[in-house]
């Protein structure tokens, strides 16, 4: 054993490794998510039907090719603590591992006909406090295994906008409907883009954003994102 698995071992006597979502102790061979949660996630199978539950959050608002969220969130839920710290306690790594897991399933569908993969910007003075963009891990997971290369500096965030948290559907939507834009739309022109974002709730950022991807002439989007709210 080398000098550095020994540190290791002497550290975890102290600090043990805990899985983000149960708390429970994590196995050499596990990281972050321990197997049980990782074989319990509760996948949605969205990607399977084109009338599920997140692309009927958005019908009527925004023109979309196809939609799909990956595990369903609930209150108290083992995802809902993924989450929480993948946004929150300087765990981006959950995003990739999630993202490539989701990745490899979209991949056997028409969402691997995307071109260019996009996260929802976060605004610069929240970039500056967290240090990471979730949705952009989650992304690069989805790049890795769809093999379509991700942009992250073209679509941004030009506005801090109020808490969402308390707001209602109409309140969410005219909070976010004038803060994003897209720097230069040539490089999106006539492209698929897969918009990526953490948690589906009243869909107004993803409307937003889509919107303003929207407006560039021949542009396609579908939306994917790591969570739905029951």
């Amino acid at each position: 054993m080398s000098v550095a698995a020994y540190i290791k071992d002497f550290v975890s006597l102290f600090y043990p490794d805990l899985c983000v979502g149960c708390n429970t102790f994590l196995y050499d061979h596990e990281q972050l998510i321990c197997s049980y949660c990782w074989y319990n996630l509760p996948v949605t199978n969205f990607h399977r039907d084109s009338e599920n539950a997140s692309a009927k959050q958005l019908w009527g608002r925004v023109k979309l090719k196809n939609v799909a969220s990956y595990l369903y969130f609930g209150k108290g839920s083992n995802v809902q603590q993924i989450l929480h710290h993948l946004k929150y306690f300087s765990k981006p790594k959950i995003g990739l591992m999630l993202g490539e897991e989701y990745g490899k399933m979209l991949s056997r569908t028409d969402f691997n006909t995307a071109e260019i993969i996009v996260p929802v910007p976060l605004h610069p003075k929240k970039m500056k406090t967290r240090g990471y963009n979730q949705s952009a891990y989650f992304g690069e997971g989805m790049s890795t295994s769809m093999n379509i290369p991700m942009i992250i500096d073209n679509l941004i965030r030009h506005t801090l906008a109020e808490s969402q948290t308390t707001k209602k559907r109409y309140e969410r939507y005219e909070n976010m409907r004038t803060i994003f834009k897209v720097k230069q739309p040539e490089v999106f022109a006539d492209k698929h883009i897969l918009l990526v974002d953490d948690v589906l709730t009243t869909g107004a950022t993803i409307e937003a954003c889509a919107q303003q991807l929207l407006e560039i002439p021949g542009v396609k989007v579908s939306v994917a994102t790591l969570a739905y709210t029951k």
